[in-house]
């Protein structure tokens, strides 16, 4: 389930959670929940949010339906609480395993598992919280950015690859967005992939739990590099996939594998944006042909860019050029897909960082494993903020732990050959049906190939200024900063 969460510590937080709830309520429009050590609220209402109990404590939850009980809100409480944003993939299997050891639960969601997990690592395998949260990390095949309470401390999680936004403040609060803690006079700080934070009266700590590149391992040798990475790519879209999918669609080789792969497993429409003429919409219109898929556009011009720009950079919440160019279209696709009413949307964000996309890889391949460390705060977290503005769910088949594990494994020289990048995902492409134009088209970075950002530098101009003097005085005005 995608939402926001948010909390902390600290005295009469009432006011503080209603801030909280306002400033973040975008993320989870079909209910709220709120925990604190001197009671309980739940409810779909959101006039009732100035009922919610005072404490010294809070966890809170604003709801995006979209797995599990349509009614079920968190946070799930006992004597451990906790909220989650994102989804588990896995869950079935890690809720089998659990039964199986006793452990009863109270609904379907896939969030629950993760609380009965870390329940049944601490008390059964008497492990300390930080060791059942690195142990969970292990386990859980997801995306996942997680809040729970002993009542006394809160600790917070994040996946490994960081695809769920979340953020602390040195003051003892946390919250999916910078935003929500804005609100509240607090100054955010990115969880780290991989890492969790202990929060206590007075004092935050920080521990690593998750080094993605502890998946490295021995290299693979060329054809079971190839063979892990369809095996791995085409489970990873599956459980993606759903029966009912969107594409978020280029017409380059990454969303066109995804399109392919995840037309085996359910119902897919290509959902595309960009200026009339420009590069990416012709080749997803010539691309979706030959899949034989569907495919939406939303052909924006000057105005339509100029319209939503405050709200992108609200979304986005910094004053990055680059980010607000690459947002435009992002912001109309998922727009696009929500009034067609596809709520998950496949990206092929991180097969660039994975198999060498980027032209500077050719100089320095290296840069490769730093740009994956960056991907959570650099591109994820803004696609994510992104679609939740629209209420709707990215989700990254290339950034599966079991698909990531390969890239690491498959050495630097299947993946750039002869001046080619990404050679050996070109190569799987074409095995599983991709025609060769497309396997082996050399695409233009989504903010050329769609024309935003030509069009953002038009209005800049317009408004007689220089880009990013432009865009910094949008962010000043729409966060009042």
């Amino acid at each position: 389930m995608l939402c926001l969460i948010a909390g902390g510590v600290g005295e009469n937080l009432k006011e503080k959670i209603i801030e909280m709830i306002l400033a973040g309520k975008h993320r989870g429009e079909d209910s709220f929940g709120v925990w604190t050590n001197e009671g309980v609220l739940k409810s779909n209402e959101f006039s009732r949010i100035y009922e919610v109990p005072n404490g010294n404590i809070a966890l809170l939850q604003c709801r995006l339906a979209m797995t599990g009980s349509k009614g079920f809100t968190q946070p799930f409480y006992n004597e451990f609480v906790l909220v989650h944003n994102g989804e588990i993939y896995n869950h079935a299997q890690i809720r089998e395993y659990l039964e199986r050891s006793g452990i009863s639960f109270e609904s379907n969601v896939d969030s629950e598992v993760i609380l009965r997990l870390l329940e049944f690592l601490i008390h059964e395998k008497r492990m300390s919280y930080i060791k059942a949260v690195q142990e969970s990390m292990k386990m859980l095949n997801g995306d996942y950015a997680v809040a729970f309470s002993d009542g006394k401390e809160i600790y917070l999680f994040r996946d490994p690859i960081g695809i769920r936004p979340l953020y602390y403040s040195p003051n003892g609060f946390f919250a999916s967005e910078k935003k929500v803690l804005w609100s509240i006079g607090e100054e955010p700080i990115p969880v780290n992939p991989g890492e969790a934070i202990r929060i206590s009266k007075g004092k935050v700590e920080r521990f690593k739990l998750f080094n993605i590149f502890d998946l490295k391992g021995y290299f693979f040798p060329y054809e079971r590099a190839k063979q892990s990475l369809i095996k791995s790519l085409e489970y990873s879209v599956k459980i993606r996939a759903g029966k009912k999918v969107g594409v978020l669609f280029s017409g380059g080789l990454d969303s066109s594998l995804l399109a392919l792969l995840s037309s085996k497993y359910a119902d897919v429409t290509l959902y595309t944006a960009g200026a009339e003429g420009s590069q990416d919409v012709e080749w997803a219109r010539k691309v979706s042909e030959i899949l034989g898929l569907k495919l939406k556009e939303y052909i924006f011009d000057i105005n339509d860019v100029e319209e939503i720009i405050p709200k992108v950079v609200f979304a986005i919440e910094e004053p990055n050029p680059m980010n607000l160019a690459i947002g435009i279209p992002l912001y109309f696709a998922t727009k696009l897909a929500r009034e067609n009413k596809y709520r998950l949307l496949l990206s092929g964000q991180g097969a660039d960082e994975l198999f060498g996309g980027y032209f500077k890889y050719l100089e320095n391949p290296k840069l490769m494993e730093k740009d994956l460390v960056e991907l959570g705060e650099k591109n994820l977290a803004r696609d994510d903020k992104i679609a939740m503005i629209n209420g709707v769910e990215g989700r990254f088949p290339f950034l599966d732990l079991n698909v990531v594990r390969t890239a690491l494994r498959t050495p630097i020289e299947f993946k750039i050959r002869n001046g080619i990048r990404k050679a050996i995902l070109r190569e799987i492409a074409l095995e599983l049906g991709l025609p060769k134009e497309v396997a082996y088209r050399e695409k233009k970075a989504c903010q050329y190939g769609t024309n935003s950002q030509k069009l953002l530098q038009k209005i800049a101009k317009r408004n007689g200024m220089k880009t990013r003097e432009f865009v910094d005085k949008v962010f000043r005005e729409v966060f009042k900063r």
